[in-house]
């Protein structure tokens, strides 16, 4: 019988041994992990994880616009009386007349025989806006007058200074239809005027009213006497 060398036999179990547990080794790193319904290998690596966050942040200015808003007090203005629109910037009054369709045919805003008065700061301009409703033709003329009460010829009254709807020549028989406008202006110095209808006879019939432009006057109204 021969003789078994012991060393050696030691030597080759403990190689199969290592190559053995290097095998098993490699077959548990190559696994598959089943995730769900997904199957991964995982290798192994090396992970680097970099996070930049940019943050944008908005800034809203708000700007806060003040309006300096001009208001005019009428506590002193007479009992009745209605303020008129104006521009004190530029020293301007707007009047809005009409001869209106109510009522007797020669009338201002409704009213006749000198009733409607009108105030307003001396120099300023005064921007007339006239229209007639009426089925007869009507102007509008601002007269400095020299007498109580106008004639048939305005203009042998006083001196034309604002004609609307009419010149200062041909008052007496032109002025504007039915459902027309027609705007005229002028300076008005301190002073008491007439307004009233050019054309022959309507002034006389009616037809007038008073304008007062006067220096105590700060803000224009209208009152009917």
């Amino acid at each position: 019988m021969a003789k078994i060398d012991t060393p050696m036999v030691v030597a080759i179990v403990i190689a199969i041994i290592l190559v053995a547990v290097a095998a098993y080794y490699i077959a548990v790193r190559s696994t598959p992990i089943n995730v769900g319904n997904v199957t991964t290998t995982l290798p192994a690596q090396n992970v680097s994880v970099s996070s930049t966050s940019n943050m944008t942040v908005t800034t809203t200015n708000t700007t806060k616009t003040s309006t300096n808003t001009t208001s005019t007090s009428t506590t002193s203005l007479p009992p009745g009386a209605t303020p008129l629109p104006y521009n004190s910037a530029n020293k301007t009054v707007f009047l809005y007349i009409v001869a209106s369709s109510s009522g007797q045919p020669f009338n201002f805003n409704g009213t006749s025989n000198g009733q409607l008065h009108i105030y307003i700061p001396a120099g300023w301009t005064v921007v007339v806006h006239f229209t007639n409703q009426e089925g007869l033709e009507h102007n509008f003329l601002i007269i400095q007058n020299t007498t109580a009460t106008p004639g048939d010829d305005v203009g042998q009254d006083g001196t034309i200074i604002l004609a609307a709807g009419t010149t200062t020549s041909n008052y007496m028989n032109v002025g504007i239809s039915s459902g027309q406008t027609a705007t005229a202006s002028a300076m008005i110095p301190a002073g008491i005027y007439w307004f009233a209808c050019g054309i022959s006879g309507h002034a006389a019939a009616g037809m007038w009213g008073v304008l007062i432009s006067s220096s105590s006057v700060t803000t224009p109204y209208a009152i009917q006497s």
